[in-house]
């Protein structure tokens, strides 16, 4: 008898225990000013680089994740990747695209950037370009990143040139009003965003 009640007392405890664990609220973190997001296709599926000696295929998500929050945290400062729980202060939609020439062994990039802040009112588009000088045979991820940066680089400079976006940055963005803490950007919205068509070779 003493033995099935100290058995009960202990799981009563474990019981407590997982409850008390279970009530406690999800980590969410703070809105950030701006938030990258690239859709889930450029991390699943890799497009293709054709040369006529060699093939080179690879996955856009990363590299252009990678080079995105470095480009956009230097000019913005606190920039972060969206996430489902997340909300942020302006989402920027980025859409890579890359192409290899190899007659003239030239990378085209390019990254189009559309930008939207409060529940899905869109800002502006940013299209950056580039073109680097490189072997697909040759330190092709090397390229590969420089092209994307560039480009990368040429988006925001054309949103830094654009007085008009820098005001709604000014006004939105960097206003710590109350209201403007409250009118903030959530990941979610990119649901509504159109996926694009799954192709082996951008352009």
């Amino acid at each position: 008898m003493k033995m099935n009640v100290m058995k009960l007392i202990a799981l009563l405890a474990i019981g407590g225990s997982v409850n008390a664990y279970a009530a406690e609220p999800a980590d969410t973190k703070g809105a950030s000013q701006l938030l990258m997001y690239v859709q889930p296709v450029d991390y699943t599926n890799p497009i293709k680089l054709w040369s006529p000696y060699q093939d080179y295929w690879f996955y856009q998500g990363p590299v252009v994740e990678k080079v995105a929050l470095s480009t956009f945290t230097n000019a913005y400062g606190d920039v972060g990747m969206c996430e489902s729980n997340q909300s942020g202060k302006a989402l920027v939609w980025l859409q890579p695209k890359l192409f290899y020439n190899p007659q003239v062994q030239l990378y085209f990039g390019e990254v189009t950037a559309d930008v939207y802040k409060g529940v899905g009112e869109h800002i502006g588009k940013y299209v950056g370009q580039s073109q680097v000088r490189g072997f697909l045979s040759m330190q092709a991820e090397a390229s590969i990143e420089k092209a994307y940066a560039v480009a990368m680089a040429d988006v925001v400079a054309k949103m830094q040139a654009d007085s008009a976006l820098q005001a709604q940055i000014d006004s939105h963005i960097n206003n710590k009003s109350q209201q403007y803490q409250a009118d903030k950007t959530p990941c979610a919205m990119v649901t509504l965003f159109p996926t694009k068509k799954i192709r082996a070779m951008s352009f």
